[in-house]
């Protein structure tokens, strides 16, 4: 395997310096979609296109058992140098990269599967909907494990080590508008001030109490209210609230509690709010059997000196909608140190591309555990 890897590297570099300097926005992956399938066919196989998004997957092998490696497709909208544009500071270049390296490895060990391996490429992952819309395609149904990827910065994991599960929590995002009504500012009891309505929302978001042996954050993150007149009391206001959690049943306490704030907000100032749910990921659900799995992958890729215990991180990831969703899925995300700084989501993130060829041979080594392992 390892030969093979070398005779792939060049290839492997080529591929993802193309996508990293072609960026697209969730949804909106039209032409990365088109390159994976252009190139995926000219090696033999038969990619699949979505049928209602952008986004592709692959079948090698047949029969059972059936294991599905997933990646995201995506990019982020965020200012570079002065200018907004698309740009690749969550690594999904790297994680496509991996999942066609892992596809061209396996069609070099072909003979070492025993089963069906199906890589799909996940559009809108930064938007917290794009798992969601592959399970409407129901591809997923059949399969019996699911493995992922994701860089890691370098606070999480040092570069050249991995671990076999990543433990993302819950986050919800909610965007509400205050409806109230404006008054002269010498005037105030004739209307609304939206931005008083908004500081009562924000103090009574402190009264929110969980279990504190979980760890959870709850803040308003956006509120705009007011015009160019500074004499004119706002009635209305729009502001967004962010939530996470490190379990999913605490995010429910947490949303609970959201909802008895904005509810004792309405009767306390007379005004009409209306919120709505605009991303909703849930906590890691990891499978002990998966996770065991990509242990030894990462053991016989990389060593057992380099690999490092489960990350807790409060960062959101829509791969773990899969498990929920499907509970009878194995699943377990990789986590790949690559010297990444200053951290993800960076405008000028950057990692040692060279982890990328071990990443493949990791994911590779998981897949066919999972079909050796399977009965």
């Amino acid at each position: 395997m390892k030969e093979a890897l070398d005779r792939l590297r060049p290839r492997l570099m080529e591929i993802f310096t193309y996508l990293h300097a072609h960026p697209e926005i969730s949804w909106k992956e039209v032409e990365t979609t088109n390159y994976i399938v252009d190139l995926l066919t000219r090696e033999g196989f038969s990619p699949q296109r979505f049928k209602n998004c952008t986004g592709l997957y692959v079948d090698i092998g047949k029969g059972n058992p059936k294991v599905g490696l997933r990646t995201d497709i995506d990019a982020l909208w965020q200012e570079v140098d002065g200018e907004f544009r698309a740009n690749h500071s969550c690594g999904h270049d790297g994680h496509m990269t991996m999942a066609i390296g892992a596809l061209l490895l396996l069609k070099e060990q072909s003979q070492l599967l025993k089963g069906t391996v199906r890589v799909i490429f996940q559009p809108a992952e930064e938007k917290g909907t794009g798992a969601l819309a592959v399970l409407e395609e129901g591809i997923i149904d059949d399969l019996d494990y699911l493995f992922g990827v994701h860089l890691r910065p370098v606070h999480e994991l040092e570069d050249g080590t991995y671990c076999a599960a990543l433990y993302h929590g819950a986050s919800r995002l909610l965007e509400g508008e205050i409806i109230g009504e404006d008054a002269h500012a010498a005037r105030p009891h004739l209307g609304v001030n939206a931005i008083e309505v908004g500081a009562t929302i924000i103090e009574d978001l402190r009264t929110i109490h969980t279990d504190p042996m979980v760890p959870v954050s709850i803040k308003m993150t956006k509120f705009q209210a007011g015009g160019a007149s500074g004499n004119i009391i706002p009635g209305k206001a729009a502001f967004t609230i962010d939530i996470r959690a490190q379990r999913n049943d605490v995010m429910e306490t947490l949303a609970l509690g959201v909802k008895r704030v904005i509810d004792s907000s309405k009767i306390l100032h007379k005004v009409q709010i209306e919120l709505r749910t605009v991303a909703n990921i849930v906590a890691a659900e990891v499978d002990t059997t998966a996770q065991y799995i990509m242990e030894q992958a990462i053991v016989k890729a990389a060593g057992l000196s380099n690999l490092r215990k489960p990350v807790h991180t409060p960062g959101g990831e829509d791969f773990h909608h899969y498990a929920v969703q499907r509970p009878h899925l194995k699943s377990t995300m990789l986590g790949l140190g690559c010297g990444l700084t200053p951290g993800l989501h960076h405008p000028k993130m950057k990692f040692k591309q060279a982890r990328l060829v071990t990443g493949v041979e990791i994911l590779t080594n998981a897949v066919l555990g999972a079909l050796e392992l399977e009965p």
